[in-house]
């Protein structure tokens, strides 16, 4: 078996990890970030982010902010350092559930409201026959997407 350097190690680890992390609603970029700031622990600017990923500063500016509004990455201060430094969360798996519930959550509960509109909306006495069926399903379709919500909540309450 060939021998890996760290960098080839490193990255491996990275690869395989941000798929995992993709699944997470992150871009490609977003996940192969986090991974890879998850795996190294420092503090790093987005110079050596940039540098480490190979994409421009831009790029990481654009996910290093996604990141920090899922509370996935935190800004820190170092003595010295006057560039702004980003860290990965620790808390893995309590940092990615609780942000992938409240999209649940969110996701969930706007759409059942949005249905509730179309819902009231619909003067059911004036519904044409082969809509009265289309109406009656929209009361299980909102039912599920409350299911969906109690779900989300009732996992968050128990984390």
């Amino acid at each position: 078996m060939m021998e890996q350097t760290n960098d080839q190690l490193t990255n491996k680890i990275v690869t395989e990890f941000a798929k995992t992390i993709e699944l997470f609603d992150l871009t490609p970029l977003e996940a192969r970030l986090f991974a890879y700031l998850y795996l190294i622990e420092n503090p790093m600017t987005l110079d050596e982010m940039s540098e480490a990923i190979g994409k421009s500063k831009t790029s990481m500016s654009t996910s290093i902010r996604s990141l920090l509004d899922l509370k996935l990455v935190t800004r820190v201060w170092k003595k010295g350092v006057r560039k702004d430094l980003y860290q990965a969360n620790a808390q893995l798996f309590k940092t990615f559930m609780n942000s992938y519930t409240n999209k649940w959550i969110d996701a969930a509960n706007h759409q059942r409201s949005s249905l509730g509109e179309i819902q009231k909306s619909l003067d059911i006495t004036s519904l044409d026959d082969d809509l009265l069926p289309i109406y009656n399903r929209l009361s299980t379709i909102m039912d599920f997407h409350k299911k969906i919500e109690t779900f989300f909540l009732d996992m968050k309450k128990n984390d």
